[in-house]
């Protein structure tokens, strides 16, 4: 592995679990609202739905709503989830120094991947928060896996600003978030300069 500023090597295994369980986390949210977007308005009600339609996972509710009303719940419910890991990630960035970016990259990669990473962080916090403020501004607000968070204010004129910001913040975040696994992939087989390693678990 080539050599770094400091003497640390590795994200801590903290860092390394919500860097992947957010990754994740967003990936599966872009699947679910280009789904639910396709789900017809008019669907018959139901209390349990196969997920994605796939015969995998059928989930149970103890009341029938509409497919819709589901799976934009579901996309609200994980969207406060991966808010709040969100934040806890940022403050834990902000107490817990990264390893330095490796002496092997050249200035103009250290810039980029800076640049992408504060964009990242931001996009990340923006996305949500946009989505959240949406959906309080709409007539239903907030339920969070059945729980009711807040209330909606119904306001028509807040609620399609902030739905503006949503889809502008996650097209962004798709953008930044191709070229950040196109770097790794690239520093992981052409560079091989253990850029991978570095983002994974250990003892």
């Amino acid at each position: 592995m080539a050599k770094v500023r400091n003497s640390i090597t590795q994200y801590n295994n903290i860092s390394v679990l919500l860097h992947w369980l957010i990754g994740l986390g967003i990936i599966f949210m872009f699947i679910l609202g280009w789904f639910m977007d396709s789900v017809p308005k008019d669907a018959p009600k139901s209390s349990t739905f196969d997920l994605f339609n796939m015969g995998i996972y059928v989930w149970e509710l103890t009341k029938e709503v509409s497919p819709r009303s589901f799976y934009f719940n579901l996309h609200k419910s994980i969207g406060v989830t991966l808010f709040v890991l969100i934040i806890f990630r940022i403050l834990w960035r902000f107490s817990h120094k990264p390893p330095a970016l490796l002496d092997t990259m050249k200035s103009w990669e250290k810039k980029l991947a800076t640049g992408a990473h504060h964009g990242l962080y931001f996009l990340m916090a923006a996305t949500p928060l946009a989505g959240i403020i949406m959906s309080i501004s709409s007539k239903y607000g907030i339920h969070w896996f059945g729980i009711k968070l807040v209330g909606g204010i119904d306001n028509k004129a807040s609620r399609e600003l902030f739905y503006e910001f949503h889809e502008i913040f996650g097209q962004l975040i798709l953008l930044i978030l191709f070229f950040h696994i196109a770097g790794a992939i690239k520093h992981s087989l052409v560079d091989k300069d253990g850029t991978l390693r570095r983002m994974w678990f250990h003892k």
